[in-house]
């Protein structure tokens, strides 16, 4: 029998945006490592937390999600799930959450190793559950727990008592972290950390708008990967760099013909909802053989932050997409599918997101209707492999093809 040829590796190109954007990643880790080595102040940070506190105060940070969905990705989000439900954690409560109080009592995981906190940063424009979640973080890690309340906006547009009542509490955060931690506030350091904030939110905004080119030039699971820097780490020089890097890959192969997605691109598709991380592979593979690109997510725009004042800035953090009315998310959602030729939704159902599930029923028939393209949901977790089912997945997608074959079949007919 011939004896295997093994494949050499491909190298390693450094000047990529994939390994610039994976650096940042990991060095968000290993950074937060040095610091508390250091002695260095630590802080676990909330994902829509405004970067520009812990960056411009020299706090290093960790982001539980991130470490969660890395978790998960790698296989062991059921064990951790586990390990918080014997202490008595529903699993009814989000599995981000239970793996990160799962972490909390270990302070160990192979998978996803964080450094531990000196102080928790909260912000509850992704959902109030991040309020319980920290709350008990903070206590059963015995450091404080600093809260910044980002209430949710009935209104089109976000009123000036918001941006008042939200802009009050930036700065007492501030002030509480300068006297806990005999920190000093420095404004040119600021001015400088939101100019990198704002550097890499308009490149990586443009890079998500080049899905409007057909055939895209991208996987759109690229998002889904590539966005973890823009949680963790917008506010570094590094990050603006490395997301034009990206922006400049993408124009590129829509110059030349080309794409990270793999296949011909047959279908094009908006993914709804947060990645389900224990089953990326199945997802995306699903998607990939029948030709289906998913070529734009609300959740990757959602960390784009341009803003040109203050105010500005916390406008932005009070327009994330879960923290606004039906009517505004479902536009943002709409112009979305227009501007990147979107021919189906695909709804992930997040089990550990109840209440947005129930308000995304509606928001998805809105959206169908407005753009005239069929929806389809599936069951599933973004952490928790036992809330998944890959026969319905399955099912569900061919239904969707189906559908959008019918409909090509119909405008080829007219």
């Amino acid at each position: 029998m011939a004896e295997e040829v093994k494949k050499a590796p491909k190298p390693v190109d450094v000047n990529s945006a994939k390994y610039k954007l994976g650096k940042i990643a990991a060095d968000a880790y290993t950074d937060a490592f040095q610091a508390k080595k250091e002695g260095k102040i630590v802080a676990w940070v909330s994902s829509n937390f405004p970067v520009e506190i812990p960056e411009t105060l020299g706090i290093a940070t960790v982001y539980p999600e991130n470490q969660a969905a890395g978790i998960a990705a790698r296989g062991a989000g059921e064990r951790m799930c586990n390990v918080a439900e014997a202490d008595g954690y529903s699993n009814d409560i989000c599995a981000y959450a239970r793996i990160s109080l799962a972490y909390a009592k270990l302070k160990e995981c192979p998978e996803q190793e964080v450094a531990m906190p000196d102080v928790v940063l909260c912000c509850n424009n992704i959902c109030n559950c991040m309020i319980k979640w920290y709350e008990n973080l903070a206590q059963d890690l015995g450091v404080p727990m600093l809260m910044l309340d980002i209430p949710f906006n009935p209104d089109y547009d976000v009123p000036q008592s918001i941006i008042d009542y939200v802009s009050a509490q930036f700065w007492d955060v501030v002030a509480k972290l300068e006297e806990l931690f005999g920190l000093k506030w420095d404004d040119d350091k600021f001015q400088e950390v939101t100019g990198f904030s704002c550097r890499a939110s308009r490149a990586w905004l443009a890079a998500t708008a080049c899905a409007k080119y057909t055939p895209s030039p991208f996987n759109g699971f690229d998002l889904l990967n590539h966005m973890a820097v823009m949680v963790t780490a917008r506010g570094k020089e590094t990050a603006g760099e490395a997301m034009e890097t990206l922006y400049k890959e993408y124009m590129d192969n829509h110059a030349n013909g080309t794409s990270t997605f793999r296949t011909e691109e047959k279908y094009r598709i908006m993914f709804e909802g947060i990645a389900c991380w224990p089953y990326l592979r199945v997802t995306s593979t699903g998607l990939k053989s029948r030709g289906i690109n998913m070529v734009t997510t609300i959740y990757a725009d959602a960390f784009g932050f341009d803003y040109n004042s203050f105010e500005g800035m916390i406008r932005a953090y009070c327009s994330v997409p879960n923290a606004i009315n039906l009517e505004k998310s479902r536009d943002k959602r709409i112009k979305l599918c227009k501007d990147n030729n979107v021919e189906g939704l695909l709804v992930h159902t997040n089990r550990s997101c109840k209440l947005w599930s129930g308000f995304m029923y509606e928001m998805s028939r809105q959206i169908g209707e407005a753009c005239d393209i069929p929806v389809t949901s599936f069951d599933g977790d973004q952490a928790d492999p036992r809330n998944f089912s890959e026969a319905q997945y399955d099912t569900r997608v061919q239904g969707l093809v189906e559908i959008m074959d019918a409909n090509k079949a119909a405008k080829g007919a007219m």
